[in-house]
């Protein structure tokens, strides 16, 4: 990328051999399609840049991602449509080694976001929540292939069951988080952590990540496929829309199983 694209959503900068991708959707970095459409769109840019080996992922605001805004319908409608997802698999698609700097909360969709990265920088302050069954909902963003990969079936199905936030201390000591760090030190963390993986050969970090990440990219679309039809499904029951009401009302849904 000799030149650096810009963007609406993000904001890329490179120096040091480290690129910076930032979402600037402050405060809570709601995702649709066409932010993940910028960051793959990034990613890939990225790669063809030599000047780039190593990448953080970073957030504006006071969350890293809060996930899928359904409040808000300008930007639900394409929540669940294939497309999205097709660009989330373009994520794990990228060659170069990745960084999150989860500086807040990472929840639902934004938690996929957050498992893109190799590694995770997180603070006490931050939040993990697999957020979907207390909506009504399955799992997408192919969280149902990475979580479990991240941290075991066990913990990947605790998240899942119970819908409850995983603060830092304990994402650290599960692996969600690789290093936590005071929250005003999330992103000086992760690029030091970026700027260390690119002091190493650029062609053996590329070719070592392929080796130990070859065939996940084919597993996230699989997973994606089957989590969007069953998204799909649940979307249309009674307690999909009571528990996208019960989190509009902050209290606690009423399910009935249907």
């Amino acid at each position: 990328m000799s030149e650096l694209a810009t963007f609406d959503d993000i904001e890329v900068t490179v120096a040091d051999l480290v690129a910076t991708v930032e979402i600037q959707r402050p405060p809570y970095n709601y995702f649709d399609y066409a932010l993940i459409q910028q960051i793959a769109d990034a990613f890939e840019a990225l790669d063809d840049d030599p000047a780039c080996r190593a990448i953080v992922l970073a957030a504006q605001g006071k969350a890293f991602c809060a996930g899928a805004n359904f409040g808000d319908p300008n930007r639900s409608s394409d929540l669940g449509a294939n497309h999205l997802y097709v660009e989330a698999v373009r994520l794990f698609r990228t060659k170069k080694p990745v960084v999150g700097a989860i500086h807040g909360a990472a929840v639902g969709g934004g938690l996929g976001l957050a498992l893109v990265p190799d590694f995770r920088v997180a603070c006490p302050e931050t939040r993990f929540a697999a957020n979907f069954t207390r909506l009504g909902f399955h799992p997408g963003f192919g969280l149902t292939y990475t979580l479990p990969r991240v941290i075991g079936e066990n913990n990947a199905a605790l998240m899942f069951y119970t819908s409850r936030r995983i603060k830092g201390e304990e994402a650290h000591a599960m692996g969600l988080a690789d290093m936590l760090v005071p929250r005003d030190q999330v992103r000086a963390a992760a690029l030091d952590l970026a700027r260390e993986i690119s002091q190493s050969s650029p062609l053996g970090v590329i070719e070592t990540r392929a080796t130990m990440r070859r065939g996940m990219a084919d597993a996230v679309r699989a997973a994606t496929d089957h989590e969007l039809k069953i998204q799909n499904a649940l979307r249309e029951t009674a307690d999909f829309q009571e528990g996208i009401k019960a989190m509009s009302e902050r209290r606690v849904p009423n399910f009935i199983g249907a």
